[in-house]
């Protein structure tokens, strides 16, 4: 006896509502990492702010010198002036105080390259802009420095982690990148707030290159051509080890996103030009070159973790920053080509906004 057309539709209905299910939680997950809140803050454009920036570099004492184009002698300080705005919303109100109130008594840790190192220091400098008169102590070191802010109202230590590869690099008698190890990471399941980022080390190449072999279980390479292959071999292994080893309940988890380096203006319609040679951003939302191959492997890989994590999707709104790089600000003789880094204060801060407006809010 065949099936009635009644039987039919319920099926239809109950296949629609299951597919329906599932791209609601598909959909859930993928707005948890590229959104804070409702609004998606990664889309947008710069836009000229009289109030901006939001603290005084010359104030801040924990920018490092190829950071700090203002005291290396940068003419042009109009880069300083943009604000972030949203396309659709409106962009998150920075509130020093409240941060300062979000992040008393914890540890937040910025793990990465150099990168990571920009950002950190502009978390510490907002930190002191709010409360300037705050006692600290700084610590340098060789794979780890802090900012510790000691007064007992505040009790915050804001940390940078050397690991830009987030695995293994052993370096003697030779450079061997273990791709699928991470042994040093004790110290991340110790901190309430872990900022993480990877990215420009694993294209560096010739010179650049940090590694002579790669080491993979028991399989040994001379490298690995697709570099974007390695990157997700890298990431994968961090990502299994943040899903086995981090408490959601203690730890908040953030990926800094993909930053981008302007080194050739034939990329983005500027022939013969490199980030020296500008200083407004590119007008508009739409960045005119290629995107970055790194985003669609971070964010599918996200996607993929049972660990909450919220991706500070950084990557249009610092590809329009052709202006904010330290070039050759980076030091004081003027002979530097930075066209990797930011100035801070800069771009790194309205980072920070976005860590900001993703932050636990403080207990009433």
């Amino acid at each position: 006896m065949g099936l009635s057309l009644k039987t039919y539709h319920n099926a239809f209905l109950l296949i629609s509502l299951f597919i329906l299910i599932i791209s609601s939680l598909l959909d859930h997950a993928h707005a948890r990492i590229i959104k804070v809140g409702t609004c998606d803050y990664s889309q947008g454009s710069w836009v000229v702010d009289a109030s901006y920036p939001l603290y005084d570099s010359s104030k801040c004492p924990f920018i490092s010198e190829g950071f700090d184009c203002v005291d290396n002698g940068r003419p042009n300080k109009d880069y300083l002036k943009y604000k972030w705005s949203p396309t659709g919303c409106a962009a998150p109100k920075f509130d020093g105080q409240d941060l300062v109130k979000r992040v008393k008594g914890k540890k937040i840790m910025f793990v990465g390259d150099s990168v990571s190192q920009n950002q950190w220091q502009s978390f510490s400098c907002l930190i002191h802009a709010a409360i300037p008169n705050a006692k600290y102590a700084i610590n340098y070191g060789e794979k780890m420095s802090s900012v510790n802010f000691t007064d007992p109202e505040y009790d915050i230590s804001s940390i940078f982690n050397q690991k830009p590869f987030f695995v293994e690099l052993e370096e003697k008698p030779e450079r061997v990148l273990k791709i699928d190890t991470i042994s040093t990471s004790d110290v991340w399941k110790e901190v309430d707030i872990l900022v993480f980022n990877s990215w420009h080390w694993w294209h560096h190449t010739g010179r650049l290159q940090h590694w002579d072999k790669i080491q993979e279980g028991a399989q040994t390479y001379k490298d690995i051509d697709d570099r974007m292959e390695a990157f997700k071999k890298g990431l994968t292994t961090w990502s299994t080890w943040v899903d086995k080893n981090i408490d959601p309940k203690k730890t908040q988890v953030f990926y800094q996103g993909i930053s981008p380096a302007h080194l050739n203006g034939d990329e983005w319609g500027f022939p013969k030009t490199t980030c020296a040679d500008h200083t407004t951003p590119i007008t508009g939302s739409k960045f005119p070159g290629a995107p970055e191959p790194g985003v669609p492997v971070l964010k599918e890989l996200l996607s993929k973790m049972s660990t909450p994590v919220t991706l500070l999707d950084v990557t249009t709104m610092s590809q329009l920053r052709i202006d904010a790089h330290p070039s050759k600000y980076a030091n004081k003789a003027g002979t530097a080509h930075d066209c990797g880094h930011w100035c801070v204060a800069g771009v790194t801060d309205t980072w920070n906004t976005l860590l900001y407006a993703s932050l636990t809010p403080a207990a009433k």
